[in-house]
């Protein structure tokens, strides 16, 4: 039977799930019970197409696919399921693919139950007004508790789990019975208000022959090939060379109607003329408004990458570009720094982003890199009323003209069981955490909101999280405010000189402890000179913290025996005026190895 096209027979939907819940093993069985994929093509995880997704069992990037269901009623339907990122990081691109569809498949597992990640993607879900089918998977695992779960989700998300599908993904056990409520649960696409052009991009990725591919949603009007289109928020304007749906395999067609879910190219060269959330119409006959929602995408953490050997400057330029064509997010420029050479500084959205982004970079293109500290954007308002932003210690303005300045803060909620309420309220007091509130989750998990900032939780915050629960706290954080805060530099002076290397952006309660152990490990790795060598932590004119690396001696009176004192004291008054000349005139060169050992060690 074929589809005859009918928007009341259309389903588009998205699936949410925490990591390792089996949202991708469910988006396999609904392949190969629709016989989207041939059973001899099918493999685990047939939408994460990259390593790092499989490996991490993460989804990074979104990926649709269109499926023909013939239903019990004898209708075949079009089901059209945009597979979502599932981390904070990318939280635009999720709201983006959510505004995309009319429902979600919410995946909890049966052992573990609700986790922190799958509150804020049901929140985003709830606050677009989709209709949510709960799904609990693993039933088949002995530990599985579904009336607990059941009642997790009625509690913490307030959804009505009664008519919850209890599944077993890996098995297949009652998968169809989803394909079934799907029908019933979600709704089709709503009737569009006239027939001028309105289709919202949700995505795209750059195809190297083609140019860049859009992934669009129709909400009203028709998508054809040969089209005259214009992006709204870029005003750009392109002809259509190809439109088609993913069957899940990229499959040319005739036309996009209202409520399908599909792709188009049109050779557009350059990534940035395509936005995330733009919406699309014709250029003769533009809609009068543009789709609500669309924001650009600011990073938020930054750090530099520089290249080991720095005649690989080239090769990570490159690299970092082709990574950009297919990540939007990522924002590059080039600086320099007197200690690592030529690199890049770059922006991402949060910490997986950065981490993917560096695992891509030594994979894919095989480089070996050096990555600095990663550090927040703070916003400076100086004596006469102006203010900007700074992410590097080198912009820092002279102290005596700042009036005050401000840090991103973040909201965590973290997931965890009651008995390490403690540890994790000590971890968070450390960070210099903010209590909210605290809710009970069942008989043993705690829901801890707090108010943290930003630049706490981009290092080590989730090692240590995962630590004192032994690995069963979760957190997820979502960006809420700046507020005023006592941000210093802290400066590090080998023999005198400053490193900007080593320079930081401190909360100035933070900086001492900083300072003492960055001069601990500097003595550790800095090779012994000729001479005394100081190592100073400093904020402005005040040193905090010092160690001094002990000169290499030489025993100039090796050579008396016996004889007077007052030979070897002339002996060692020469040596002396030797070494205070020499200190006058010494340089130290730091060795590259040091910043090595030192940046890795952050």
């Amino acid at each position: 039977m074929t589809f005859h096209y009918d928007p009341k027979y259309i389903r588009n939907f998205s699936i949410i799930a925490h990591i390792d819940h089996g949202k991708s093993t469910l988006a396999d069985r609904l392949l190969e019970l629709t016989h989207t994929v041939e059973q001899r093509l099918m493999q685990e995880q047939f939408l994460d197409n990259m390593d790092l997704e499989r490996e991490r069992g993460i989804t990074i990037k979104a990926r649709p696919v269109t499926m023909y269901y013939t239903a019990d009623d004898g209708h075949v339907y079009q089901f059209n399921l945009i597979d979502t990122p599932g981390h904070v990081d990318f939280s635009y691109e999720v709201s983006r693919s959510l505004a995309a569809c009319e429902g979600a498949l919410l995946v909890v597992d049966a052992v573990q139950g609700v986790q922190a990640q799958t509150l804020a993607n049901v929140h985003l879900a709830v606050a677009r007004n989709l209709e949510i089918l709960p799904i609990i998977n693993k039933i088949d695992l002995p530990a599985a508790d579904t009336d607990g779960v059941k009642k997790q989700i009625e509690e913490v998300i307030g959804l009505d789990a009664s008519h919850a599908v209890l599944i077993s993904a890996k098995t297949g056990l009652n998968v169809e019975k989803v394909l079934e409520q799907i029908l019933i649960d979600i709704p089709p696409p709503r009737s569009a208000p006239d027939t001028l052009l309105r289709a919202l991009v949700f995505d795209s990725h750059y195809d190297t022959y083609r140019g860049v591919m859009v992934y669009v949603r129709v909400i009203s009007g028709e998508l054809t090939k040969k089209s005259a289109i214009r992006f709204m928020a870029t005003e750009k304007t392109f002809e259509i060379n190809e439109v088609g749906v993913f069957g899940p395999e990229e499959r040319p067609t005739d036309i996009l109607r209202p409520g399908e879910v599909g792709y188009f190219v049109a050779n557009i060269k350059n990534t940035s003329d395509v936005k995330i959330g733009d919406t699309i119409t014709l250029h003769k006959f533009p809609a009068p408004a543009a789709l609500p929602g669309f924001k650009l995408i600011s990073p938020v953490v930054f750090a530099g990458i520089y290249p080991v050997d720095s005649s690989d400057f080239e090769a990570v330029r490159d690299a970092l570009y082709k990574l950009q064509l297919n990540d939007s997010a990522l924002h590059v420029e080039q600086e320099s720094s007197l200690a690592l050479g030529f690199g890049f500084r770059c922006g991402f959205l949060g910490l997986l982003h950065l981490e993917i982004v560096f695992e891509r970079l030594s994979r894919e293109f095989d480089l070996s890199i050096i990555t600095t500290a990663p550090s927040v954007i703070y916003r400076f308002t100086l004596n006469n009323g102006d203010s900007f932003d700074i992410d590097n210690p080198a912009r820092y303005p002279d102290p005596t003209h700042i009036d005050f300045v401000e840090e991103p803060w973040v909201k965590c909620h973290i997931m965890a069981p009651a008995d390490y309420l403690g540890a994790i309220m000590t971890l968070c007091l450390d960070k210099r955490g903010e209590f909210l509130k605290t809710e009970t989750i069942g008989q043993t998990q705690l829901l801890l909101t707090y108010a943290l900032p930003m630049n706490e939780i981009i290092t080590d915050f989730n090692d240590k999280l995962k630590s004192i629960t032994r690995g069963y706290g979760s957190f997820d954080y979502e960006p809420d405010a700046y507020r005023k805060s006592d941000i210093v530099k802290l400066e590090i002076r080998v023999n005198e000189e400053p490193v900007d290397a080593f320079s930081y952006l401190v909360h100035r309660s933070k900086a001492e402890h900083k300072g003492r152990s960055l001069c601990a490990k500097l003595k550790e790795v800095i090779p012994q000179q000729l001479f005394k060598v100081p190592i100073q932590a400093a904020i402005g004119g005040k040193i905090i913290a010092r160690e001094t690396i002990s000169a290499i001696t030489k025993n100039v009176t090796a050579k008396c025996y016996g004889g007077d004192i007052t030979r070897k004291r002339k002996l060692w008054e020469k040596q002396k005026k030797g070494k205070e000349k020499m200190k006058e005139f010494g340089k130290v060169n730091i060795p590259q190895s040091v910043f090595m050992d030192v940046l890795k060690s952050e």
